[in-house]
């Protein structure tokens, strides 16, 4: 089971360990951007198999994942995959990667039968080849060059160098001066500065590449970035608008400095900001770094509804308000609970009212993670199917219980035969899963009925039938 921890600015070394020979070219495969949007995405990472996994939290998607991030010749990328696919499982979850490299899309999309890819333009990173901002050669840089010359001309002191640790109070200086003519009222651009701002304080770090326009002594622009793989990332480019040409002589001057051997210099995404835009086009970027969002979906997706299945004794269908009493009756039954392998009151929530057993299997379905069958004889509810922990991947688990004075019957092997088999060839799943103790042989005989063993371990006996 994946273990997280919180992305610290402590964490930069683990990352950096990953993210110096990452080969994605996109700025969230960084430590700089992990860093810096930490407080808004609440990023934590886990090492597994050679590779780190990050998780994103979303107020709107929930759980995201980054792609993994293999060590080069050590890292097992579908391990760690099946290590997520686990983790999510657990955690009642559905596999989501926000932020995936264009290269890599074909692979979870044979991995995961269903999923929704998007590409939002609003957050695809702009890439330059390296040589093309280091020089401006060529006619078509010509207006780069021409205001670079300009600022030469009116600011011949004017200087490029490296910041260090002890440029804390220049640097503070700088932004306090920035904000003076910051006239963004956009609610995501002002907490890109305040962001950014913060950053700036892991100048002299060993991962942190960090230079500015000086002249004489006081900052005109600031630049932060890092090296992952072959792509110098710039995190952080802010100059006094008021000196004319300092944009992009802060630019060549960053990237002449830092990009020597790389071939990509990726300066991020645009947000959706009008002026943002303008400036990275006029750049010339050669590439747009997709980022890919990939949503996995279950069977269940395609189901508008609990279906009716019907038995030689029995029928199947979806839960209703008559049920609650002798369903509330079989949830609060403590040996069922125990052969069950569940406690309701490990993941309660809230007050355990009338409803909170029926309203917690609607939930599941209207989310499409399970669907709990009640299971009837002659209209009456006796039991429950219930077919829930989907791996995204065509396969799912069944469980079956029966109320006390309706066991010994077969019921439940019945309602668990006729289960499967919807499960199998009308909702198409290709692997069908179940588990029971060692010591219920009444579960197991159920199991048998319809599935071959795959297995046990000191709990217990695992069966699954494929198709």
């Amino acid at each position: 089971m994946l273990e997280f921890k919180p992305i610290q600015v402590r964490s930069a070394a683990r990352l950096r360990k990953y993210y110096s020979q990452c080969t994605y070219r996109l700025c969230e495969y960084s430590a700089g951007t992990k860093l810096m949007w930490r407080q808004h995405w609440h990023p934590e990472y886990a090492e597994t198999n050679g590779c780190l996994v990050v998780v994103n939290h979303s107020s709107h998607f929930g759980y995201m994942f980054d792609y993994p991030v293999p060590l080069p010749g050590e890292g097992d990328v579908d391990a760690a995959l099946d290590e997520i696919d686990a983790w999510c499982m657990e955690k009642g979850a559905v596999p989501q990667f926000g932020v995936v490299p264009v290269e890599e899309r074909e692979h979870l999309m044979d991995r995961y039968p269903y999923t929704v890819v998007d590409n939002d333009r609003l957050w695809q990173d702009y890439l330059y080849r390296a040589e093309d901002l280091s020089a401006f050669a060529g006619r078509r840089y010509s207006g780069q060059r021409n205001h670079i010359n300009k600022f030469r001309k009116l600011y011949p002191d004017a200087v490029y160098r490296e910041l260090t640790e002890a440029d804390g109070e220049a640097v503070e200086a700088f932004w306090e001066e920035f904000h003076q003519v910051f006239n963004k009222e956009d609610a995501q651009a002002k907490k890109e500065l305040c962001y950014a701002r913060k950053l700036m304080r892991q100048v002299g770090k060993r991962w942190v590449l960090a230079g500015c326009v000086e002249l004489e002594g006081r900052l005109l622009a600031i630049s932060l970035g890092e090296i992952c793989g072959d792509t110098l990332i710039c995190h952080i480019e802010k100059g006094l608008p008021q000196y004319e040409g300092v944009y992009p002589f802060m630019v060549q001057s960053f990237a002449a400095a830092h990009s020597q051997g790389l071939r990509w210099i990726n300066r991020e995404d645009d947000a959706g900001d009008r002026g943002l835009r303008t400036s990275k086009l006029q750049y010339l970027p050669a590439d747009m770094g997709a980022k890919l969002r990939v949503q996995t979906r279950n069977e269940l997706t395609f189901l508008e509804e609990i279906p009716v299945l019907r038995s030689e004794r029995l029928t199947l269908d979806a839960l209703k308000e008559e049920d609650r009493a002798a369903y509330n009756r079989l949830c609060l039954d403590d040996e069922r609970n125990r052969w069950w392998g569940y406690d309701y009151r490990e993941d309660l929530e809230g007050e355990l009212t009338e409803d909170y057993f029926l309203e917690v299997a609607r939930r599941d379905f209207a989310a499409r993670l399970a669907v709990n069958f009640a299971v009837r004889l002659d209209g009456a509810l006796i039991g429950e199917a219930v077919l829930y922990r989907f791996d995204y991947k065509g396969a799912a688990e069944l469980g079956c219980r029966i109320l006390p004075e309706f066991a010994g019957n077969g019921y439940g092997r019945e309602a668990f035969r006729r289960a499967a088999e919807w499960s199998l060839y009308e909702l198409g799943l290709s692997r069908l899963r179940g588990k029971c103790f060692h010591e219920n042989e009444a579960s197991w005989r159920m199991l048998e009925s319809c599935m071959r063993p795959a297995g046990e371990d000191e709990t217990f006996l695992y069966f699954e039938k494929v198709v």
